[in-house]
């Protein structure tokens, strides 16, 4: 009885899980909806709501937006509404940020999350995986004596959160490992680990 409630488990508990993950995202998606005028959305139309169609919304939106924003009035247009987001105290702050921080995540020059490593948190001995994130820079920089890199260190088993940390490279290991990989054995909390590879080696720079 005992083996067949387990296998039950391993069996419906990832499933679950996925479908649950799939619902919260589409319902996030499907607020989109809320953008079109009450007569045009699906309720108004057939009489009742239909899950998903938010979603390929947000989808046409994203790839309207960069479509647009690729040719040389969509660039002269994102142009001028930054520069009258940054007339505004507080909105230009929140924008600047968010903007870089995601320039250097999605676009393809970035070296951010590109590369796992080893590194010793939260103390000595102690080992947990980290992303590469950059340098130091600023007036950080200055204070740092050395050869120093950035790395997100994220938490088990939910990565969105986690440290921020300046390490010596000669202190960092880089993995032959993706991130796809690193991440799957961090929220899995070491249970699916990844293939071996080559044996890992001192972090090199770019």
């Amino acid at each position: 009885m005992k083996k067949y409630f387990i296998t039950g488990l391993l069996v419906l508990v990832p499933l679950f899980i996925t479908v649950w993950v799939l619902t919260s995202l589409i319902a996030t998606m499907d607020q989109s909806l809320l953008l079109l005028p009450v007569a045009w959305r699906p309720k108004a139309q057939l009489g009742l709501d239909i899950p998903g169609v938010g979603a390929l919304l947000t989808l046409l939106i994203i790839f309207v937006t960069g479509l647009i924003a690729t040719n040389f009035f969509g660039k002269k247009l994102i142009i001028l509404w930054e520069h009258m987001l940054a007339r505004v105290p507080v909105v230009k702050s929140i924008y600047a940020s968010v903007k870089q921080v995601s320039d250097t995540l999605f676009s393809d020059s970035g070296n951010a999350f590109r590369r796992a490593v080893l590194v010793q948190f939260p103390r000595q001995g102690t080992w947990t995986i980290a992303f590469v994130t950059g340098q130091p820079g600023g007036d950080v920089a200055n204070h740092l004596q050395g050869d120093f890199i950035s790395v997100y260190v994220p938490t088990t088993p939910n990565p969105t959160g986690g440290y921020f940390l300046m390490l010596l490279r000669a202190d960092v290991i880089e993995l032959d490992m993706s991130v796809d990989e690193a991440l799957k054995y961090i929220i899995s909390m070491g249970v699916v680990a990844p293939p071996e590879k080559v044996k890992a080696k001192l972090l090199t720079a770019d």
